[in-house]
């Protein structure tokens, strides 16, 4: 609550501060003040708008670290590259939102990215956020592995669960567990494939498989993939929950491979669109370096029914993106 507190009496002391260096900056016929004000008003909607975004995230584990696995698809090397583009992306998103990425698995693809990669997002509100990207997502391109210069459709398969709290009560039977020892795969290091750090664990009764290899000591890699095995094992409890409410409802939701949540395509044009909720921008390189914020942002408006609605947004439509104009002094 205190935390909550402080960030609405920052707003307001922002727009305060900025509401006093406005008329100073008329009074005096400053121009360079007033740009310093323009810029400061640009600031105070990029914060505004992040906290009504924090104001969305109530749902019961929105607070959450995120646990990721990106899955390639359909396209050969093609999807596993896209792979290894989209585990690019989301560290350079979780970078700029100062959280900490931990791999602790992956396979290598035979020629080039992942087959598959699973990664923790370690930072408020991580879960909230990443939720927004699960679902199959698209690339287009020319293809930098095929001779002939052909466009190529890749698919990959995001998924991401909530890190569960240790308070939470799931039961992991020692007799329920198979657990294995394995020298990690990659690269290597002092102890890489030297020694059997990597551990590998099987849930019998669901058939649930964890491996992590990423750790410096094969203790620190069985407590990583018992925390992941406990998050897994919650998501499925609590998909066959929402399973169950479904069939009562009498609803079918069929899920296919090619029903993508967003499409990201460099040929023959560049465009990255939510099939979700029709957000789309043609700054491809941005999104792929990690700005896929607006597009969080839009979907988690979209589900909490609002659609468009932005901040202080009440015209007819969806709201449009604009440039502030500059402040001149004089008629």
């Amino acid at each position: 609550m205190q935390e909550i507190l402080s960030r609405w009496e920052d707003l307001t002391r922002e727009v305060e501060d900025l509401r006093v260096l406005f008329e100073l900056a008329l009074e005096e016929g400053d121009e360079e003040t007033l740009l310093e004000v323009q810029k400061g008003l640009a600031k105070l909607r990029r914060d505004l708008e992040e906290e009504e975004l924090r104001i969305l995230l109530s749902g019961e584990h929105d607070h959450s670290h995120a646990i990721v696995t990106i899955h390639a698809g359909a396209g050969g090397t093609e999807a596993q590259d896209w792979v290894e583009m989209l585990l690019r992306m989301y560290t350079r998103w979780a970078e700029k939102k100062g959280y900490r990425i931990r791999v602790v698995d992956l396979l290598p693809g035979e020629e080039a990215g992942l087959k598959y990669v699973t990664f923790m997002v370690e930072g408020p509100y991580a879960y909230g956020y990443l939720k927004a990207e699960k679902g199959v997502h698209r690339l287009v391109r020319i293809s930098p592995f095929d001779a002939s210069g052909r466009r190529h459709t890749s698919f990959a398969s995001v998924t991401v669960i909530p890190e569960i709290e240790e308070n939470i009560e799931i039961e992991i039977r020692p007799e329920d567990l198979r657990i294995e020892t394995m020298r990690a795969s990659g690269h290597g290091g002092q102890h890489v494939n030297k020694t059997e750090t990597a551990v590998r664990i099987t849930h019998l009764p669901t058939g649930i498989v964890v491996t992590c290899q990423n750790e410096r000591s094969q203790h620190l890699n069985k407590a990583t993939a018992l925390k992941i095995l406990k998050a897994r094992l919650y998501e499925l409890e609590r998909r066959k929950l929402e399973e169950k409410k479904a069939q009562l409802a009498g609803e079918k939701k069929e899920i296919a491979w090619g029903s993508q949540i967003r499409s990201y395509i460099l040929q023959p044009y560049r465009l990255v669109k939510d099939h979700r909720t029709g957000y789309e921008t043609g700054n491809v390189e941005a999104v792929l370096d990690g700005e896929i914020d607006p597009f969080i942002r839009t979907y988690l408006l979209s589900q909490a029914g609002r659609g468009g609605e932005m901040s202080g947004w009440s015209g007819p439509g969806p709201r449009t993106e604009k440039k502030a104009e500059e402040v001149r002094l004089g008629p």
